[in-house]
C-alpha cells in the first residue's frame, strides 16, 4: 500500500512539474476610439503570439490580461495600473505616441517592462526610461518615405501632417531631407481634432501644385485627406501616407480611397511566407482570425514574441520580480519577421528599416526598396 502510495504521490509530482508555469502578461491596446482599427489589428499578433509561444515553449505559458485605453492618454494610464494590480509581469501594446509616453511611464514606476511597435516618436526613447523597448522607429519610416519620393523622380512635394509629436516629428524630418536633395516642400500642419481637410487641399491644389502628398498622421487624417483629394482633385502625380495605411483592412473600409495610394508596409499582401517561424505565423493567424495577417499583426506578433521569450528566460533564472525581464530583453539578438532586431540602451531597435508598400487591386505591393519588391509601382496614379 505504502508502495502504491509513493509511486502515486511521484506520478502526481511528476504531472506537476510537466504543467506548464502561467505567467500574466498584460495587453494594453486601444480597441475604442480614434485609435481601435490599428489597435485590434495589432491585438490580433499579440493573440498569435501567445497561441505560438503556449504551444513550443513547453515550460511556461503566456494569459494575456487586455485592458482598453480607449484612444486616450489618462485612459492609458490607468490601463496599466489596473493591469498591474492583476499581477502581469509586463506589458506589450499601446499605439499613439501620446497614449505611449504616459503609459510607460506609469509602467516604469511600477517596474515593469513595456514593449510596443505603435510609437515612433523619438522622445519616447530620449526620456531615460529603463524599462521601455520598441522594434520600430521615425528613422526607419523616414528612409521609406524619402526613398520613394526619390526613386520617383518627384521634385516637389506637399508635406500635410497632424500636430501631435510623433507626426510632427516625422514630417519635420522628411521635409529636411527632400529640401537637402534639392526637392520642393510645402508643409501643411493640422490639429489632430479637425475633420475637414479641403482648405489644406485647396491650398495643394492653387498653391503648391506639388507632384506628390505625403500624408503623415493617422487613419482618420487619411481617410479625411483622401475624401477632400477626391472632390477637389489636386494634380498630384502620387500620394502617400506612413503608418496602419497600407493594410487590407483599409482597402475593404474604404475602397474608393485606397486605389494607387502608398503606405508603409513590411511584407505584401497576401504574403506567401517561406521560413519556418513565418509559416507558423501565418497560418496560426488564419486559425485565429479566420484572414490573411497583415503588417499591424506582424508588428504585435514580433514585439509579443521577443517580450515573452525574455519573460520565460528571467522565469527560468528566477528573476522575474528583480528586473530580469528588463535584463532579458536587453540581451535580445534576433532574426524575426521584420529582419534583425535588437535593443540599444535607450530601449530602441537601431535595426529597423520600413518598406513601402502600394494598394494595387485587391493587394497590398511592395515597391521599395527594390530589393524587396513585388511589383512595381503604379505612377502616376491617385485614387481621384
Amino acid at each position: 500500500m505504502k508502495k502504491a502510495t509513493s509511486i502515486a504521490l511521484a506520478i502526481m509530482t511528476l504531472c506537476a512539474g510537466a504543467q506548464a508555469d502561467e505567467l500574466l502578461v498584460g495587453v494594453q491596446i486601444p480597441l475604442t476610439g480614434p485609435l481601435a482599427r490599428v489597435g485590434m489589428g495589432t491585438q490580433e499578433g499579440i493573440r498569435v503570439a501567445a497561441e505560438v509561444f503556449n504551444k513550443t515553449n513547453g515550460k511556461h505559458t503566456i494569459k494575456l490580461v487586455t485592458v482598453d485605453d480607449e484612444s486616450a492618454p489618462a485612459k492609458a494610464v490607468a490601463a496599466v495600473e489596473k493591469l498591474a494590480s492583476e499581477g502581469v509581469v509586463a506589458i506589450t501594446g499601446g499605439y499613439g505616441s501620446n497614449n505611449i509616453s504616459p503609459a510607460s511611464d506609469a509602467a516604469n514606476k511600477l517596474g515593469l517592462a513595456y514593449m510596443t511597435s505603435g510609437g515612433v516618436d523619438d522622445g519616447l526613447v530620449e526620456a531615460g526610461r529603463k524599462n521601455f523597448f520598441r522594434i520600430n522607429n521615425t528613422a526607419g519610416y523616414q528612409k521609406a518615405l524619402v526613398g520613394l519620393i526619390s526613386d520617383l523622380g518627384v521634385k516637389s512635394v506637399s508635406i500635410i501632417y497632424s500636430t501631435k509629436d510623433a507626426t510632427e516629428g516625422l514630417a519635420t524630418d522628411v521635409q529636411k531631407t527632400l529640401a537637402a536633395k534639392g526637392i520642393k516642400v510645402a508643409m501643411h500642419a493640422f490639429d489632430p481634432a479637425i475633420t475637414d481637410f479641403k482648405p489644406i487641399i485647396n491650398k495643394v491644389k492653387l498653391q503648391d501644385r506639388s507632384e506628390f502628398i505625403a500624408m503623415v498622421g493617422y487613419e482618420n487624417d487619411y481617410v479625411g485627406i483622401l475624401r477632400a483629394a477626391r472632390v477637389l482633385k489636386p494634380q498630384a502625380k502620387a500620394i502617400a501616407g506612413v503608418w496602419s495605411l497600407a493594410t487590407p483592412k483599409m482597402a475593404a473600409d474604404f475602397p474608393d480611397l485606397m486605389p494607387n495610394v502608398y503606405g508603409t508596409a513590411v511584407l505584401p499582401f497576401p504574403v506567401n511566407f517561406t521560413t519556418p517561424e513565418g509559416k507558423t505565423f501565418g497560418e496560426t493567424y488564419k486559425k485565429l482570425h479566420n484572414k490573411e495577417p497583415d503588417y499591424l499583426g506582424q508588428f504585435g506578433y514580433v514585439q509579443s514574441m521577443l517580450l515573452f521569450d525574455a519573460i520565460a528566460r528571467a522565469a527560468d533564472k528566477g528573476t522575474l520580480k528583480k528586473g530580469g525581464v528588463i535584463e532579458e530583453l536587453r540581451k535580445t539578438d534576433k532574426q524575426t519577421l521584420i529582419g534583425r532586431v535588437q535593443f540599444n540602451a535607450k530601449g530602441d531597435n537601431p535595426n529597423f528599416v520600413q518598406r513601402m508598400g502600394q494598394h494595387q487591386g485587391k493587394q497590398v505591393v511592395l515597391v521599395w526598396p527594390k530589393e524587396s519588391a513585388n511589383g512595381k509601382p503604379v505612377f502616376p496614379g491617385v485614387p481621384w
